[in-house]
């Protein structure tokens, strides 16, 4: 059996760093999923595959989820689908560059839980802080390392 590779799962629509893990990848020869509900544009990069789900709740998320395992990578913002490859063994960044560990994807989940009651009952009606070149910077660093770190893993 061969060994492990390591993958890099992109949890697609609205990701605003799909190009910049593209080239993470690239650099460290690493094959990158680009998992979507539809209207993702096929890329040229022979290391990137992108995956149209379908329109069904959740579906983009069950396919990496599915599919992360120890050694591999998963960007999303999307909290579950985090905790789901977590538990997986996978690693976790999201776009912002915030690393999402086992130690506090609990808390993440009840955070989230918590603000979508407060969203539901009227009391939050605001959304998450505006993307920062900042933050683009920061997902970048976290994303450098975090694929080092997973390719010393397989």
């Amino acid at each position: 059996m061969a060994p492990a590779m390591t993958a890099l799962y992109v949890d697609a629509d609205a990701c605003p760093v799909k190009d910049e893990a593209v080239r993470v990848a690239a650099r460290h020869g690493v094959g990158v999923f680009i998992v979507s509900n539809g209207g993702i544009r096929p890329r040229p990069e022979p290391q990137v595959e992108t995956i149209i789900v379908g329109d069904a709740l959740d579906a983009a998320d069950d396919w990496i989820a599915e599919r992360a395992r120890a050694g591999d990578v998963v960007i999303t913002n999307d909290i579950p689908l985090a905790a789901r490859a977590v538990a997986a063994g996978a690693r976790v960044v999201k776009p912002n560059g915030e690393a999402v560990t086992e130690s506090g994807v609990g808390q993440a989940l009840a955070t989230r839980n918590l603000m979508t009651g407060l969203r539901e009952a009227g009391a939050v009606t605001g959304g998450p802080a505006p993307f920062t070149k900042r933050d683009r910077s920061r997902f970048l660093d976290t994303l450098e390392t975090t694929l080092r770190a997973a390719l010393r893993e397989c």
